[in-house]
């Protein structure tokens, strides 16, 4: 298994990026609670990682945190819940916003995530409260890094691909996109944040 990469970023694309490690170029699928936290394009980066073998794929997901990743591999374990979803459901909410509502069977807030229903919100409630008992919730908050200037319609226009890549509906995107733009915002992965935070808020 593939636990840990270490290379240069060469493209990011969320939710995908490419990074270059020796020489061979690996396309890794992360969250967008990592995507906040990448360096920008050509710079060096670490990424903890979980390997998927699939009949008809191998897919890659990485994490800037460990324990991100072991809440990836806690989701999954989930019935019904795979690697995608549980993607999404961290793109969408902090590690440690999502304990909290676990602890507190707050399922309103995990029906707003995309692909989450209400019975798959229940039994995560039910099936995660065992399991997250004794994660420590920090209260560190990611922080969103400069990925250089970009136009606003590029900004614009990878944001809403982000969030159709996660799950939601292009409508849905687009209206959560437009919601929130502020020509301030000089990256796709400030804006795509504050639209996630306001649509599960």
């Amino acid at each position: 298994m593939i636990g840990r990469l270490h290379g240069v970023i060469l493209e990011k694309q969320a939710p995908e990026i490419l990074i270059d490690v020796n020489g061979i170029g690996y396309e890794v699928q992360v969250p967008m609670t990592t995507i906040y936290q990448l360096p920008e394009v050509g710079k060096p980066v670490t990424l903890h990682t979980h390997f998927v073998v699939r009949e008809d794929a191998q897919l890659l997901y990485g994490f800037a945190e460990r324990r991100e990743r072991s809440l990836f591999r806690t989701l999954i374990k989930v019935n019904g819940v795979g690697p995608k979803l549980a993607l999404t459901i961290l793109s969408g909410i902090e590690s440690d916003d999502f304990v909290r509502c676990v602890r507190d069977g707050d399922t309103q807030a995990l029906v707003r995530l995309p692909g989450v229903g209400k019975k798959t919100a229940e039994r995560l409630l039910v099936e995660m409260k065992d399991r997250l008992k004794d994660w420590s919730i920090d209260g560190t908050a990611a922080s969103a890094s400069d990925t250089g200037a970009a136009s606003n319609n590029d900004i614009l226009a990878e944001a809403e691909s982000a969030l159709v890549a996660l799950g939601y509906k292009p409508q849905e995107a687009s209206k959560a996109i437009a919601a929130v733009n502020d020509a301030s915002m000089d990256s796709s992965e400030a804006l795509i944040r504050m639209a996630l935070k306001n649509m599960v808020s």
